[in-house]
């Protein structure tokens, strides 16, 4: 692998995986398509490990008033820790069904890789999801909910929509922030809980394959180092970028680009 396809490929997996467009697929099909080779798994694991840090330092008074909330309490207002004790236990709730997905069904998830078709139709999946939530939205009437007014089931329903993404394709940002608008929870809201909740998804997977990257860093980890810096960085402004979005815009460029991509691929698979 090159410096300029490491860096190449940080910057996809970076952008996508906090966009609702499925860095997984991107990760997929932008080798195939540019010739470019099929980056190996300690690469892959790195490029992750990156966009975990990256949305932790974005989201870091959020997990330190957590902390605080077990920690030092006493110095918090009772509602303030309420709040922040509920959300982490929210967190640990949400994560249960992605480590069942991948305990029990690793191994079809990970055949489903090696699948362009499967790469494409779930594309489209993750279109007609947005599509979905922007209908729901449509006819929402009355204020909706915001992280506040969270409760067990609601983080429980969103953590199996994380479950099922770990499928190539299904967009995890996309799905988990429609699960959260389909309970009724307004766009930046559901945005929040679904880049907070992919911090244990990401960090999980990454402990699990721990040993694949210190295996595979041994001779390229300076081309590694380039790629998890692009990707630290692609996936920061990934985050903010989908928040400011998310304010006043609907998932409408993210349901034409993901039905076409995943269209093209079908297509592209089957000739």
């Amino acid at each position: 692998m090159t410096t300029f396809e490491a860096a190449l490929l940080g910057f996809v997996q970076g952008l996508t995986e906090f966009l609702p467009v499925s860095s997984s697929g991107h990760l997929v099909v932008v080798p195939e398509l540019l010739g470019v080779p099929s980056p190996p798994l300690a690469f892959d694991v790195l490029l992750h490990l990156s966009s975990a840090l990256a949305v932790m330092g974005y989201f870091a008074r959020d997990l330190l008033q957590m902390a605080k909330a077990y920690v030092s309490p006493r110095s918090m207002r009772p509602a303030e820790v309420r709040f922040w004790r509920r959300l982490l236990v929210f967190l640990v709730v949400g994560s249960i069904p992605t480590d069942v997905a991948g305990l029990v069904f690793g191994g079809f998830f990970e055949n489903l890789f090696s699948s362009t078709l499967a790469v494409g139709l779930f594309l489209m999946v993750t279109g007609l999801l947005m599509l979905a939530a922007d209908a729901v939205l449509e006819r929402s009437v009355g204020s909706r909910k915001t992280g506040r007014d969270m409760k067990v089931t609601d983080a429980l329903v969103v953590g199996l929509f994380q479950a099922l993404a770990i499928a190539p394709g299904l967009s995890r940002s996309g799905s988990t922030i429609c699960a959260g608008m389909f309970l009724g929870f307004e766009r930046r809201s559901a945005a929040r809980f679904s880049f907070l909740l992919s911090i244990p998804a990401i960090l999980g997977a990454g402990l699990i394959n721990l040993g694949d990257l210190r295996d595979g860093f041994s001779g390229q980890g300076g081309v590694f180092l380039v790629g998890a810096a692009v990707s630290f960085v692609a996936s920061a402004l990934a985050v903010y970028g989908m928040l400011r979005f998310l304010r006043s815009h609907r998932f409408r460029p993210f349901i034409i680009y993901t039905l076409l991509l995943g269209a093209f691929v079908v297509v592209l698979s089957l000739a």
